[in-house]
């Protein structure tokens, strides 16, 4: 047990949960910043040789310089800019510490995790949405040759691969893994790739498909995995190809059961967005905030880094009101 009360406790470790730490640390609020996994788990968890959509400065937090040589930086040049803006401003971090229950009892908030207990003035959620993919449900998911995860493409070099889905994820691990020699098949819900694809990407992935380099079937769906075949189905019927692996690149979530334990309302309808005030990012439980992403539930379009970086000056100038 640490008998430190904590002025703020943030949850998550991304750059969005190191902006919160250093907006507190600036307003000497004393802070904990606690991660189930490394530090910025989820671009950690991005492949291998993603490329942002983003320019660097726009990534950029306490306007530290985020400098690249390139056009758009890189996942190796993200997890090195933000390990030293964390290490510069002497983060008070606990890494590999998973939150597990978060109460509030007399006007403070108990904090479990997987190794201690804490207490907190005020917490901060900036869990984001990688965590839980959205699965397909469909016979076959569970087998070992299929991944909602994708990191490098070397490991597919030679082999069927489908991959489903029409968005920056989906194109980028189609066309690497395509590169690498893979028989590539892309499974698309829509009628075209997706109008978000990365704009010096889209041409390339439209030319390898006209030009029957990769296969795709448009407004289908993936309806069964095997060990040596998938089915596809498809306006014309079901079409069953052979495949050695999936990537079911459709997308991510966030962890709305772990909200629901923090007491937060999250409404069962579509988008499922957990309450909050935009103006000040405090939920129905006074005192405990979110941050990031994970504010706009599945519309996981809605916020970026690069847009959600205010959100550690509204949340503090909430919190020294208060005080």
């Amino acid at each position: 047990m640490d008998n430190s009360i904590y002025d703020v406790i943030i949850i998550g470790a991304g750059p969005i949960g190191i902006a919160c730490g250093i907006a507190a640390k600036n307003n000497n609020l004393s802070h904990l910043i606690i991660e189930k996994g490394c530090l910025v788990n989820s671009l950690y968890n991005y492949p291998i040789n993603m490329t942002f959509f983003s320019s660097s400065e726009r990534l950029e937090i306490e306007e530290i310089p985020f400098v690249t040589t390139n056009p758009k930086p890189k996942r190796a040049e993200a997890l090195e800019y933000y390990r030293r803006v964390h290490d510069k401003y002497k983060l008070n971090t606990c890494l590999f510490e998973e939150v597990l229950a978060c109460n509030k009892n007399e006007g403070v908030f108990e904090i479990k995790t997987s190794k201690a207990q804490y207490i907190a003035k005020h917490v901060i959620v900036a869990t984001g949405f990688y965590d839980i993919p959205m699965y397909l449900n469909i016979p076959g998911e569970n087998l070992p040759k299929v991944s909602h995860y994708y990191k490098d493409p070397h490991y597919y070099a030679g082999m069927n691969v489908v991959v489903v889905g029409a968005s920056n994820s989906s194109i980028d691990a189609a066309l690497e893994t395509y590169r690498k020699g893979a028989k590539v098949t892309l499974v698309v819900r829509g009628t075209d790739i997706s109008h978000r694809v990365k704009y010096w990407v889209r041409p390339d992935i439209l030319n390898r498909i006209s030009e029957g380099s990769i296969d795709v079937y448009f407004e289908s769906n993936l309806s069964a995995i095997r060990q040596n075949e998938v089915v596809i189905s498809t306006p014309k019927g079901d079409v069953t190809i052979p495949n050695d692996f999936v990537l079911a690149l459709t997308g991510y979530r966030p962890n709305f059961e772990l909200l629901r334990k923090f007491s937060i309302n999250v409404p069962d309808e579509e988008c499922m967005i957990p309450e909050h005030n935009p103006e000040t990012m405090e939920t129905n439980i006074e005192g405990l905030y979110l941050a990031g992403v994970v504010c706009g539930g599945l519309n996981t379009h809605l916020w970026f880094i690069e847009n959600s970086r205010i959100h550690a000056k509204m949340i503090m100038d909430s919190i020294l009101s208060k005080n």
